[in-house]
């Protein structure tokens, strides 16, 4: 198995994702010396073919485009020009995806390259399909910019290669913003705050509509090539190997010694781990039975006393008090806000 991605980890393309921000900075009137200052980082240097970026410096040069242009604005017009990108054969891929199926299946397949900063996961409430983000490796000073970043990637990505503006539907998992109005620009009206995901939905027919432009026989030979750029490059970051195995994981009372087991290392050095990405490992559980939660409560009509022992709690009462601490909300409140529709 590849090792997982880290904040310090240096394999993104540089070219790509330093020459957008450039680009896109550039275009602003700012000079790269702006962007680059306190990185260490150099244009010439970002822009060779061999020149790899860490989680870290991706961020590092996204907070400076923030401070320099702060406001919702900028994270959403550079979400517009994320996808499907300049990576080569993957973004060729994408070009070539003959569905929204497709395409968001070579998302998530190809996330270590074209989403390295958030995990994009895939689930079916009902008639809906949810696309929603976890963190891959992200500060949380910038997840807010990085989600919205993320969102008007997929939203632009989806209304060029269909030719029309799809139903998508966001959630955000922070307060409403005092302005609206840049979102419903670039992402529309169908905005939810104070949730307990990031989270962008479309009914699950929109999936298997063709698109004027693809192609399944070119996708596939676009991904034949690129296989040979992402040989022996990370599979995943550490935080969504985490999710995956505790997913897996749930019924059998996960635990932190299991989980640093099956990483190959020991509770205290996989505890450090995880506060060099700013979380811990009871958090990181929360957040699966949090959103297997929303598939119980959606998808089979689940009382809490059923859900509490899916989960493996003592009682119903003890399951609601924790599922507020985890998100805010009550189960009861989650089921108002989901049963009329996502």
């Amino acid at each position: 198995m590849l090792p997982c991605y880290q904040l310090h980890t240096r394999f993104i393309p540089a070219r790509y994702q330093a020459a957008l921000l450039l680009e896109y900075a550039d275009a602003q009137d700012l000079s790269s010396q702006q962007v680059l200052a306190g990185s260490g980082l150099h244009e010439a240097a970002l822009l060779s073919p061999d020149a790899r970026l860490s989680p870290a410096e991706y961020l590092h040069l996204l907070h400076r485009i923030n401070q320099l242009l702060p406001g919702a604005e900028t994270a959403l017009q550079l979400g517009q020009q994320l996808l499907p990108g300049q990576l080569g054969p993957i973004s060729h891929a994408l070009l070539q995806a003959p569905s929204l199926g497709h395409a968001l299946d070579l998302l998530l397949r190809q996330q270590t390259w074209l989403s390295p900063l958030l995990a994009p996961h895939l689930m079916q409430l009902g008639d809906q399909t949810l696309l929603y983000w976890t963190d891959a490796c992200i500060s949380p000073r910038l997840r807010g910019f990085v989600v919205d970043m993320m969102m008007a990637a997929v939203t632009g990505m989806s209304r060029w290669l269909s030719g029309e503006r799809l139903p998508w539907r966001y959630r955000f998992n922070r307060t409403r913003p005092a302005s609206l109005e840049q979102y419903t620009v670039h992402l529309g009206s169908a905005l939810q705050f104070d949730d307990c995901l990031n989270a962008m939905s479309i009914p699950t027919t929109w999936l298997a509509q063709a698109w004027p432009r693809g192609s399944q026989a070119r996708m596939q030979l676009a991904l034949d090539e690129a296989s040979l750029l992402t040989a022996g490059g990370p599979r995943e970051s550490l935080l969504a190997a985490l999710y995956a195995h505790l997913s897996r994981q749930l019924r059998n009372t996960p635990c932190l010694e299991q989980a640093s087991a099956a990483f190959a290392t020991s509770p205290a050095t996989f505890k450090r781990h995880l506060a060099l990405h700013g979380t811990h490992f009871q958090a990181e559980l929360d957040q699966v039975r949090t959103h297997v939660t929303l598939q119980l409560i959606h998808n089979q009509g689940y009382s809490n006393e059923q859900i509490a022992a899916w989960l493996g709690f003592h009682d119903a009462t003890n399951f609601r008090r924790s599922f507020k601490r985890w998100t805010g909300l009550t189960p009861s409140v989650l089921r108002s806000r989901l049963l009329p529709g996502i």
